[in-house]
C-alpha cells in the first residue's frame, strides 16, 4: 500500500509518501518534503500556488490513500485559518481523484507513533527516523509530521480493517 501524508500549512505544507514493504511490518519512505509559499504574497496567490503544487504532487506520486492532519482550533486564530485553508486544498486534491481520505489529529499520530499523545516534535522526528530506518531525525519537522501521518495509517489500518470486518458479520 502506498500512502501520502499531508501536514497542511499555507507557508509550509509538509508531505511524506510511505510504502509498506516486505511482510507489511516495515515501511519505506518514497518521498518527503515541504511545499512553501511566500508569506509576503497575497493569500489568494499563495492558495493558488499551493493548489497547483499539490495537484502536481498527487499526479507525480499517485498515492492509494491520503492521510491529512485534522485541523484543531489552536490559540492562534490566524494560524488555524491558514492551516484550514491548506487542509481544504489537500482534501480537494484527493477527493477530485477519488482517493480514500483519512484525517488524523496530531495527538492520535503522536500516541500511535510514540505511545504518548503529547510527544514533542523531536520525539516524533526520532520515531519517524527509527521506523523508516533513516540515519537521523528528518528535517524540517513538517516533512517528518507528514511521514508520521502515513506511518500511523499504515500501522493501524490492518487493525481498523479487522475491526470493521468483524462488525459486518
Amino acid at each position: 500500500m502506498f500512502v501520502l501524508g499531508i501536514d497542511p500549512g499555507l507557508t509550509r505544507c509538509g508531505f511524506g509518501a510511505v510504502r509498506r514493504s516486505g511482510s507489511g511490518r516495515s515501511f519505506e519512505a518514497v518521498a518527503a518534503g515541504v511545499l512553501e509559499t511566500d508569506p509576503g504574497d497575497p493569500i489568494p496567490k499563495r492558495l493558488a500556488q499551493l493548489a497547483h503544487e499539490l495537484d502536481a504532487l498527487f499526479d507525480d506520486l499517485r498515492p492509494e490513500v491520503v492521510v491529512i492532519e485534522r485541523v484543531f482550533f489552536q490559540t492562534n486564530v490566524r494560524t488555524a485559518m491558514s492551516v484550514a485553508q491548506a487542509s481544504g486544498l489537500a482534501l480537494v486534491a484527493a477527493a477530485s481523484r477519488d482517493l480514500p481520505i483519512v484525517e488524523l489529529t496530531s495527538n492520535e499520530v503522536k500516541l500511535a507513533l510514540t505511545g504518548y499523545g503529547a510527544a514533542t516534535k523531536a520525539q516524533v522526528q526520532a520515531m519517524v527516523s527509527q521506523r523508516l530506518g533513516l540515519p537521523g531525525p528528518l528535517s524540517p519537522p513538517d516533512a517528518a509530521d507528514a511521514l508520521a501521518l502515513a506511518i500511523t495509517y499504515l500501522g493501524t489500518s490492518p487493525l481498523l480493517q479487522a475491526i470493521a470486518a468483524s462488525g459486518r458479520k
